[in-house]
């Protein structure tokens, strides 16, 4: 919902996915569509003939108006679109990142202007938020589950902004707050399944972040479902990270990555931003890492954002999270913002390195068992209660 379309009403719309505290600005880094260019400068004008022409109609997809800064949000012609992190950093290789890259991809798109905000206390949810709302800010993206109440309560008092709220469920609709959800356990299903076709000691584990976030949880109990629907015999250790400091303790990752290497384990997912990208990194360091000692990254293809990890990785358990955001950014923007809760897809990163070691018939089968999750006819049995 772009509150300069407010007059015009909700559109009801169907999207398809493709597959901090800081109290000064100077916390927040900004981004502007196209950064690298600057507006093109008008051509001279020429000598107009004895009887001037009517002006030439601007072709229907020209490039949109660039939003160079947040100094008028307000403004017709503004687009500005505002994240703010959970507790992790936004180069946290993972979900924050990932998001961060869908709010600059609608920029680019719509001509807007994106700027972050990192929260290193969650008692600064809301003054992060009002950050944003205080300049008018068209759309907010706040990233996290922990953070979905204050999503809620800004947007009750700021009904123009439209909210993007990231791994948020939401119970009851508000028109202007859209809650981006994914079917975690599927993903971690998936990944699981590949674990336990491909483990040679039975012995498989996982480090992840706290289990009081849903998505954690979903991915960790999808995961050990996969695996032991894939080997009833094999084993599976899971650790998760107590609720404080759970998504940015890359040494704690580490430290409970290497237990699980010396207590057999040859398969090990890694799920908790830079937490579980710890995990990742001291797997790659074990010997036999990529011939016989693998992990398993999260969220967004981690091969690319965490290439320490990247001679151990079998793959990642994706969330189309960067199309999913940049998405409802777009909608707000074209006055059709949906509200409620919008799902996005999951699926498997490619094999990259590890292409060569995985069998064609294990690929066949993980490839059926993906297919199966998304017309619904393998079911994971994970629930939260």
């Amino acid at each position: 919902m772009h509150r300069k379309l407010l007059a015009a009403g909700f559109v009801a719309a169907a999207l398809v996915l493709a597959g901090c505290s800081s109290s000064t600005d100077e916390a927040a880094t900004d981004a502007t569509a196209a950064a690298s260019e600057a507006p093109a400068e008008e051509a001279p004008a020429e000598e107009a003939p004895a009887e001037e022409a009517p002006a030439e109609e601007a072709p229907a997809d020209a490039a949109p108006a660039l939003t160079t800064d947040d100094s008028n949000c307000a403004a017709p012609e503004s687009f500005c679109i505002g994240l703010v992190t959970d507790t992790g950093k936004v180069d946290d290789k993972s979900f924050n990142q990932s998001a961060w890259e869908g709010a600059q991809e609608a920029a680019n798109v719509t001509g807007g202007f994106a700027k972050y905000i990192e929260t290193t206390d969650p008692k600064d949810y809301l003054n992060n938020i009002g950050q944003f709302t205080a300049k008018a800010y068209d759309v907010i993206v706040t990233v996290g589950f922990l953070m979905g109440e204050a999503s809620i309560e800004a947007a009750k008092a700021n009904p123009n902004t439209a909210f993007v709220g990231v791994d948020q469920f939401q119970g009851e609709a508000l028109p202007n707050l859209t809650g981006l959800v994914f079917p975690e356990d599927k993903a971690g299903y998936a990944a699981g399944y590949l674990a336990g076709l491909m483990t040679k000691t039975n012995k498989l584990g996982a480090v992840l972040g706290t289990d009081t976030v849903p998505p954690v949880k979903l991915f960790g109990e999808g995961y050990k479902a996969g695996v032991l629907a894939a080997n009833p015999e094999a084993e599976v250790t899971i650790v998760y990270h107590e609720p404080n400091n759970a998504f940015n303790d890359p040494e704690w990752g580490a430290a409970e990555a290497k237990k699980q290497l010396a207590q057999g384990a040859d398969i090990i997912f890694g799920a908790g931003g830079n937490t579980g990208n710890g995990a990742l990194i001291e797997i790659a360091k074990a010997p036999g890492a990529g011939e016989s000692i693998f992990c398993i990254g999260v969220d967004t293809d981690q091969y690319f954002t965490v290439p320490q990890a990247q001679k151990c990785l079998l793959t990642s358990a994706e969330k189309k999270l960067k199309q999913g955001t940049a998405d409802l950014v777009i909608a707000a923007k074209d006055g059709a913002f949906p509200g409620g809760n919008f799902f996005g897809n999951t699926g498997l990163a490619p094999y990259h390195d590890t292409e060569s070691v995985v069998p064609a018939d294990v690929k066949a089968q993980v490839d059926e068992v993906i297919a199966g999750l998304a017309d619904g006819s393998i079911e994971t049995g994970v629930t939260l209660g």
